[in-house]
C-alpha cells in the first residue's frame, strides 16, 4: 500500500508523457512542451490519449512473474524449481515473498493510475471536447480499476476500497473492506463503464481493437456475477454480449482462423479479444511482453538471448486434454512437436528433451518467437504480442454455466449449444449432458502407484481449464467452485489433492514419478499481504470496516 500511494506522485507525469511499454501506433504521443494538468485535457486526443497507460506499464509486475505464479503454479498447470516461485507450487509462500509483492503492487498501480484519471479529467477537459469522449476515457479507468479490483479481492479476501489516491497521500493508513462491499464497488465501476463506453463491432483485427468497449464491459460484468453466484444477471449480461454482435470467434464465426492464431502477435486485437493489454517489443525489459522470456523453452525459440524455461508443464495439466483437442499444441509444447511459426527462417523449430523443470513439457501459449518470426518487432525479455484480460470464448462458458445455476447436471438445449460452442472449435465432440461434481475412476496412462484410484470431474471446469490454461485464471476458478466468499474448499482442495505436480525422469514422453501431491487445507486458498505492507499500514490485518458508499 505504501508503494501505491508513493506512486501516485508519479502519475500526472506518466499520464502526460510517453507510455513507452505501449504500441506506438496504437498510443500516438501527445505533445510534451509545457504540459501542466491544467493545460494537458484540451483536445480530444488528448483526452483518449490519458488512458493509454491502463493498457500496459502498471500491469507489467502483474504479468512478469505474480501473476503467473500465482495464478498457473498454484492452480497445478505449472511447476518450476526457480526459488522465487517455487513456493506458489508447493503452498509455502510467506507474506515475504518478492513475488506476490510484486504482484500486489502492480495491481494496486493500476488503481492508482484509474482514479487520477478518474479523479482529474472531468475537472480539467474544456467545453469544446466532446462529452462521449471524455466520458469514455472515463469508462476505460472505470473498467481497469475494477478489473484490478477483481484480480485483489480474489487473491487477497478484504482489501481497502480507495476511489481518490490523493486521500491517503498523508496518512496511507486504511482499513481494509469486506469482500462483499468490493463486489459491490466493482459492480458499480463496471455499470458505469457499460454505459459510458462506447459500441465497437469488432471486424478483423486493428490498433484501434486494442480499447475496450461498452461489450468489454458487459463481459467482464458477466464474469463478476458468475463469482458471486448471481446466476440470472450473469446469464442476462452474457447473452448481452452475444447478441450485441461486438465480438467474434476465431475458427467459429470466422473461419480461415483457428485457436492457435490467437496468439500470433499479427493477430493481436482480433474479433475474440474483449480486453487486453498492449506492449511494444521494443526496448528490452519493462517495455514489452516479458512472457515469452521467462516461458519458452529455449533461447533457440527466442533469438534474443531469453527463453529461460522457468516454467514447466505438470502432468495433470498435461494429461487434462485429449490428444485429438486442437488447444493441446498450442498450449503445450511436448518433445517432438514441431512448430513453423517459430524459427521460420531456419523451417521451424522443434522441441527437444529439456528436463529443466522436471517433466520435459513446456508453455506454448505466449510463447511467439524471434522478431524475425514476428515481422521484425521485439527484443530481449520483450515481446509485441498481447496478453489477454478477457476473450470472448470465456462469454460462452459463462452463460452454460450460468443456466445450470449450480445443477449438478444439464441437458438443457442453450447451455449445451453455449458449451459445444467452444469444445466443437477444439475438435471435440458434442456433449450431451453436462455434469459437474461427480467421480470417475483414475485411468491417466502411467499413473504412479500413490495416484488417487477416482477423480473429481466437472465438465464445465475442465473445459474452462483446457481453453484458458496460461491465461491467469484457473486457481480463480478453483477457488470459486465451492461458493462465494467462502472458507470451506472441499471440493477444490479434492482436485489440488489429487494433482500429479511432481516430477519424470528422462524418457520421452517422460513418466511420472508422482512423488508431489500436495496437502491442501482451506487456510491457503487466500494470500498474505506482503509484510512491507504490513509494517506501513497495520491495519490491513485488522477486521474490515464496511465501506460507506458516495
Amino acid at each position: 500500500m505504501k508503494t501505491y500511494i508513493k506512486y501516485s506522485f508519479a502519475i500526472a507525469v506518466l499520464l502526460m508523457s510517453t507510455v513507452t511499454s505501449c504500441k506506438k501506433e496504437f498510443f500516438d504521443r501527445p505533445p510534451q512542451s509545457a504540459i501542466t494538468l491544467d493545460n494537458f485535457y484540451q483536445t480530444a486526443d488528448q483526452v483518449k490519449s490519458s488512458t493509454n497507460v491502463l493498457y500496459s506499464a502498471p500491469w507489467f509486475g502483474w504479468v512478469t512473474k505474480g501473476g503467473w505464479a500465482i495464478t498457473e503454479m498454484a492452480s497445478g498447470n505449472g511447476r518450476s524449481y526457480s526459488s522465487d516461485v517455487v513456493n506458489f507450487g508447493n503452498f509455502s509462500v510467506t507474506d515475504g515473498n518478492t513475488e506476490l509483492a510484486n504482484a500486489y503492487n502492480s495491481l494496486w498501480i493500476v488503481v492508482a493510475q484509474s482514479n487520477a484519471i478518474i479523479n482529474n479529467l472531468p475537472a480539467k477537459v474544456p467545453a469544446t471536447v466532446d462529452v462521449k469522449v471524455v466520458n469514455n476515457a472515463l469508462g476505460e479507468a472505470h473498467l481497469f480499476r475494477a478489473l484490478a479490483y477483481f484480480h485483489l479481492v480474489r487473491l487477497l479476501g478484504n482489501v481497502p476500497i480507495i476511489e481518490n489516491t490523493l486521500d491517503y497521500v498523508e496518512n496511507f493508513q486504511v482499513n481494509i473492506n469486506p469482500v462483499t462491499d468490493v463486489y459491490k464497488f466493482i459492480l458499480n465501476d463496471l455499470k458505469f463503464a457499460e454505459a459510458n463506453l462506447t459500441p465497437q463491432i469488432r471486424s478483423g483485427n486493428s490498433i484501434a481493437q486494442g480499447r475496450v468497449s461498452s461489450g468489454s464491459a458487459t463481459a467482464l460484468l458477466s464474469k463478476v456475477y458468475l463469482y458471486m453466484q448471481d446466476y440470472n444477471n450473469a446469464r442476462i449480461s452474457a447473452q448481452k454480449v452475444i447478441s450485441s454482435g461486438e465480438f467474434k470467434l476465431y475458427g467459429s464465426d470466422i473461419q480461415g482462423k483457428e485457436f492457435k492464431d490467437l496468439f500470433l502477435t499479427a493477430n493481436n486485437n482480433n474479433e475474440e479479444s474483449v480486453i487486453a493489454l498492449q506492449w511494444s517489443g521494443a526496448g528490452g525489459y519493462g517495455r514489452g511482453n516479458p512472457l515469452q522470456a521467462s516461458w519458452a523453452a529455449s533461447t533457440v525459440i527466442t533469438g534474443t538471448g531469453d527463453g529461460y524455461g522457468v516454467l514447466g508443464v505438470t502432468f495433470d495439466a498435461l494429461y487434462s486434454f485429449q490428444q485429438d483437442d486442437k488447444r493441446f499444441k498450442p498450449t503445450i509444447m511436448v518433445v517432438g512437436s514441431n512448430y513453423p511459426e517459430l524459427n521460420q527462417a531456419t523451417g521451424g523449430y522443434t522441441q527437444l528433451a529439456n528436463q529443466g523443470q522436471g517433466t520435459s513439457t513446456f508453455v506454448k501459449k505466449y510463447v511467439v518467437g524471434t522478431p524475425a518470426d514476428n515481422g521484425g518487432v521485439g527484443s530481449a525479455q520483450s515481446s509485441a504480442n498481447n496478453v489477454y484480460m478477457m476473450r470472448y470464448s470465456e462469454v460462452y462458458l459463462i452463460l452454460a454455466e450460468a443456466i445450470m445455476a449450480g445443477a449438478k447436471n444439464s441437458t438443457d438445449a442453450q447451455a449445451l449449444a453455449a458449451i459445444n460452442k467452444i469444445r466443437n472449435r477444439a475438435g471435440l465432440g458434442n456433449l450431451t449432458e453436462i455434469r459437474r461434481g461427480y467421480f470417475t475412476p483414475n485411468n491417466t496412462p502411467g499413473k504412479p502407484t500413490n495416484a488417487p484410484a477416482q477423480l473429481y470431474r466437472d465438465d464445465i471446469l475442465e473445459e474452462r481449464r483446457r481453453e484458458f490454461m496460461f491465461e491467469f485464471d484457473y486457481w480463480f476458478d478453483l477457488c470459486r467452485l465451492d461458493g462465494f466468499n467462502v472458507t470451506n474448499h472441499p471440493n477444490a482442495i479434492t482436485i489440488i489433492n489429487q494433482q500429479d505436480r511432481g516430477s519424470g525422469d528422462a524418457s520421452v514422453p517422460s513418466n511420472s514419478y508422482g512423488n508431489q501431491y500436495s496437502t491442501m487445507t482451506n487456510a491457503k486458498f487466500l494470500f498474505p499481504f506482503p509484510a512491507t505492507e504490513v509494517a506501513s499500514n497495520p491495519k490491513l490485518l485488522q477486521p474490515p470496516v464496511p465501506y460507506v458508499f458516495k
